[in-house]
Formats: C-alpha cells, sequence, structure tokens
C-alpha cells in the first residue's frame, strides 16, 4: 500500500495538468503586471524577488564549492548572502552575477514547466526549493518570509483544484518574470543618484575589470530577454 501511494503521489506530481484558460494566463499576467507597477503593492511584493535574488547567490555559490555561511533577508526588501572560498575567481564572479539574474530565470523555466502542463511539479518543487533554503537562513524576519511563502506553495498545491493552482502558478511565474526586470533598474536610478555603490556590478567591476555599468546591461538583457521569451511560452506564441 505504502508503494502503491508513493507511485500514486509521483504520477501526481510529475504528471501533467489540462491546459489552463487564455483568461487565466492573460487575467493572471495582468495581475502581476499591476502589483510590480504600483509601489505600494510592490513594496510588500519585492520580498519574493529578493528570496529568488538570494537564493541565485546560494545556490551557485554552492555549485560553485564555496561555502555557505548563511542568508539573511530584511524588511526594507535587502538581502545578504554569506560565503566563504576563494575571494577572487570564476566561482566568486558567478555568485556575484547570479543574484539579479536569479528571478527572471527561475521565471524562465517556471514558464517553460508550464508550457509543458506540469504545474503540480513546479509547485512542489518550489516549496521544496524553499524547505531547503529555510535551512540557511539567519534571521527572524527572513525564516517568516520563507516559511509563509512556502506554506502558501504547500497549500495551494495540497488543498486547492486544478484552476486555482494554475491560477496561483501562472501568477507566479509572471511575477518572477515582470518583477525580474524592475530591480536593476531601481538600482541604476541609485547610482544615478550617487547611492548603492557597493552593489554586487560594483563588486563584479573589482573583481573582473569590466565596469559595473557594462554588468547593469547584462543584467537588463537576461531579465528582458527571459520576459520576452518566457511571456511566449505562457502565452502559448
Amino acid at each position: 500500500m505504502d508503494a502503491t501511494n508513493a507511485a500514486d503521489l509521483w504520477d501526481r506530481v510529475t504528471g501533467a495538468q489540462p491546459d489552463p484558460t487564455t483568461w487565466l494566463v492573460v487575467s493572471t499576467g495582468v495581475i502581476a503586471f499591476a502589483v510590480v507597477v504600483f509601489r505600494t503593492a510592490w513594496r510588500i511584493a519585492r520580498n519574493a524577488i529578493t528570496i529568488a535574488h538570494e537564493g541565485g547567490h546560494a545556490v551557485v555559490a554552492l555549485l560553485s564549492g564555496r561555502r555557505l555561511d548563511g542568508i539573511r533577508l530584511h524588511s526594507d526588501t535587502s538581502g545578504l548572502t554569506v560565503s566563504r572560498g576563494k575571494p577572487t575567481g570564476l566561482g566568486m564572479i558567478l555568485t556575484a552575477a547570479s543574484g539579479y539574474t536569479a528571478p527572471s530565470l527561475l521565471g524562465l523555466g517556471g514558464a517553460w514547466l508550464l508550457a509543458a502542463n506540469h504545474i503540480t511539479l513546479l509547485l512542489w518543487g518550489t516549496t521544496a526549493l524553499l524547505v531547503a533554503m529555510l535551512v540557511m537562513i539567519r534571521n527572524a524576519y527572513g525564516v517568516l518570509t520563507v516559511v509563509i511563502s512556502g506554506a502558501a506553495f504547500f497549500l495551494v498545491s495540497w488543498l486547492t483544484g486544478p484552476d486555482v493552482q494554475a491560477g496561483f502558478a501562472y501568477a507566479v511565474v509572471w511575477f518572477l518574470l515582470l518583477g525580474g526586470v524592475r530591480p536593476a533598474f531601481e538600482l541604476q536610478r541609485k547610482r544615478r543618484h550617487g547611492g548603492a555603490y557597493d552593489s554586487d556590478p560594483d563588486q563584479l567591476a573589482r573583481l573582473t575589470g569590466i565596469p559595473a555599468g557594462a554588468w547593469l546591461l547584462l543584467f537588463h538583457v537576461v531579465s528582458l530577454c527571459s520576459l520576452l521569451a518566457g511571456g511566449r511560452w505562457l502565452l502559448g506564441l
């Protein structure tokens, strides 16, 4: 019986779900766009982008052989990921470059899963990533944010029907794709007004000798290309 239940659960997670209606896909995109554009909503929802940003730093640090000391998420939607290892070299460069690109690339991967109708797999996979990230959180606000996010994904995937799951999954992926565009522009504006001069692009400039502006341009290219490609997948174009 246990083996049968495990097989049924695996089939449920990895199986394909029905295509959502065009209305659902478009309406969730409009809602995500509104959240990104309007300042009050963005100020709250930006925590999700910070989770993806710091998670990107953490995953790439581990993959490049660095030791991850911890992640902190703050109520002003800033964050910090601390890792140990060689202070220069390719691993450090990739780790520094992964933060601003992570939300958009996660959105692109999510769009690919949704285009293949793997809605449940996206929800459960995201829940697993958040649980893994929780182990490395080092402050109370960060724990609260990740627990709430993980609980939302788990409850939607376990307790709701296909339509609600599809709406939630599409809204999340649209938000990652659209919300992944805004932080680089915010950083560019801060730098123009004399602030944020120890940001990821500045660290990359010190590591590589390539100007910080060039790294900002790369972040723009990644986020905008991910939005275009992911949007096409979500809309079935």
